[in-house]
């Protein structure tokens, strides 16, 4: 089975531009579309490269590019918002009546409000970190506090700070990873999508907006989560701290919680074989 990335790359068009994505595996009946977090540099392809193979093996698979990060084509709107509109868009498009998810981080957001309004498209869900309020640690945590510092004045220092934020084991913050993310962040489309979800006054403006809305959070909604989800978590996670999990292990009438040890924000990269078998079994039940 051919998982490269240009074996993989894939692109349809839509009525709001083509969404990019990349898809493996030949299992028709058990579709599981994986979904990308933010920050500088990132993209779909980059979060799950190394996972695609692996879940091929089971599932018929499908990393989408979110509009906005220098991938597929950007639409307007907010990043979070039109992440979820393009999912359903990309399933519509494809003939995808319904589709488990992965969810990292912003993309775990992304899954919550899809299985919230469109309970029938979603079968079962896993998040990774960032899900919820935080309850005991500060907020802004330490890793969001690093990526608005770079979002406003970008450099390849912060940049490095930010990446060693993310990660238990410095190690994996290796030359080759900075000078790809560095290039990415760099895209003008990436930047702006950055500006509006992680710059200072556009924080303070969304802090704002929180305070004195109508409307609840999307994590005080979490009860209408119908499927099964597994909520997965870093232990030493210091963008999105583990006291995070309380809130959506509580509320989802079907969640249950695995934190995997010396692991930080990327579950999906740290942990690799552990966080591949536990949601394998997940979703083999």
């Amino acid at each position: 089975m051919d998982v490269t990335y240009e074996g993989t790359r894939r692109e349809i068009s839509t009525d709001e531009g083509v969404i990019r994505y990349h898809e493996a595996g030949e299992h028709n009946d058990d579709v599981l579309i994986l979904l990308h977090g933010s920050g500088p540099g990132v993209n779909g392809w980059r979060n799950y490269r190394g996972n695609l193979g692996f879940f091929a093996e089971t599932h018929h698979c499908y990393i989408i590019e979110f509009p906005g990060f220098g991938v597929s084509d950007p639409v307007d709107g907010h990043p979070v918002l039109t992440a979820g509109a393009s999912v359903i868009r990309f399933m519509d498009a494809l003939g995808i009546a319904s589709a488990a998810m992965i969810g990292n981080s912003m993309g775990g957001v992304v899954g919550i409000n899809l299985a919230i309004k469109y309970p029938d498209r979603v079968e079962k869900l896993i998040t990774i970190g960032g899900v919820g309020p935080n309850i005991f640690s500060p907020s802004p945590s330490e890793g969001i506090r690093l990526l608005q510092e770079f979002t406003d004045a970008p450099d390849r220092d912060k940049l490095v700070r930010w990446l060693n934020s993310m990660v238990y084991d410095r190690a994996l913050v290796t030359d080759d990873l900075i000078d790809e993310r560095w290039a990415a962040a760099n895209d003008p489309a990436a930047q702006k999508t950055a500006a509006m979800m992680y710059g200072s006054k556009a924080f303070e403006m969304m802090q704002q907006y929180q305070a004195n809305a109508d409307t609840p959070p999307y994590w005080a909604m979490m009860h209408k989560v119908k499927c099964p989800t597994l909520l997965t978590w870093g232990r030493d996670d210091r963008v999105s701290p583990p006291d995070m999990s309380m809130a959506p292990m509580r509320l989802i009438p079907e969640a249950e919680l695995h934190v995997f040890p010396q692991c930080g924000h990327w579950v999906m990269i740290e942990a690799k074989d552990a966080f591949e078998s536990t949601v394998r079994a997940f979703l083999a039940r």
